[in-house]
């Protein structure tokens, strides 16, 4: 799937008022020029791409934000649910249960998110990434629900590999046992400065409590991982977006400043729930 090109351009031409013409003395380049893009008569370049989508951003047009309100009012009607794939460069072919490492939050699948700005935020360091809208339907699925708890903590720290030690036990067992005969999961985001506190309890460094509390504090959106073929078949992708780099550090900089709150409640929740709840080799012996 490419960008919609032209269709941005003639948003952008509704939104500002200006004439083709008006747009391409903006953008050095000339009157038929837009119009071929436009009328996708001409493929537009690489550089003049993202020369388009900065000038946009700059203008301060969210076309992203824009379009991610109007597929969400049409979602209204019908039930469905909008989410977004955060790709390093594209998606090859249709998503697929192997666009992730083995080594992820819940294995091979394929994973979405509610929010597009955390979605952007994932690939906002690579610099060929896009950021892709996508319908789910969730009739005659089987799902399973994580919430910032124990089994969640237990179940990411047994896909990233952190678990070995204690795969034979009865808990573990019985946590991979419910995730049979599922098509799709829906539980908080673990990025990797989370899982460093999984991480944490893991290693016998704090209580179950404490790493819940400390977990919480960093308010984890909400991700879809899809890891059934019946599941992907109820995915619809919408559009493939542009990200520009003023987007991306625009991005970057909100990660940061949110980062460094969350850390500072961290601190506060390691101390405040000291010695309550129990240690990791408490739960699995």
């Amino acid at each position: 799937m490419d960008f919609l090109i032209g269709q941005d351009i003639e948003s952008v031409l509704e939104i500002t008022g200006f004439s083709e013409e008006e747009l391409a003395n903006e953008l050095g380049v000339s009157r038929i020029t837009v119009s071929n893009w436009v009328n996708n008569r001409n493929n537009i370049s690489e550089r003049h791409m993202r020369k388009f989508y900065e000038y946009v951003f700059k203008k301060g047009i969210r076309l992203n934000k824009i379009k991610e309100q109007f597929y969400r009012e049409d979602m209204v009607k019908d039930g469905e649910v909008l989410l977004f794939h955060g790709a390093k460069t594209k998606l090859e072919g249709a998503p697929g249960l192997d666009y992730s490492k083995k080594i992820n939050d819940f294995g091979n699948g394929f994973y979405c998110g509610e929010s597009l700005e955390q979605s952007a935020m994932f690939v906002a360091t690579h610099k060929n990434s896009s950021l892709y809208m996508l319908k789910f339907a969730a009739s005659n699925l089987i799902s399973r629900e994580f919430s910032v708890d124990r089994e969640w903590m237990l179940t990411i720290a047994y896909y990233r590999g952190k678990l070995q030690e204690y795969i034979q036990t009865e808990t573990v067992k019985k946590l991979l046992k419910t995730n049979k005969g599922v098509d799709y999961i829906i539980a908080p985001i673990a990025d990797n400065r989370m899982f460093e506190i999984i991480d944490s309890f893991i290693d016998g460094e704090i209580t179950d409590v404490q790493c819940q509390h400390c977990l919480s504090a960093t308010n984890p959106g909400k991700q879809y991982v899809f890891i059934s073929e019946k599941a992907l078949d109820n995915i619809t992708l919408l559009e493939r977006c542009f990200l520009t780099d003023s987007e991306k550090e625009m991005y970057l900089d909100t990660k940061q400043k949110g980062f460094q709150m969350n850390m500072d409640k961290v601190k506060l929740a390691r101390k405040k729930y000291r010695n309550q709840g129990r240690y990791i080799e408490e739960i699995l012996q």
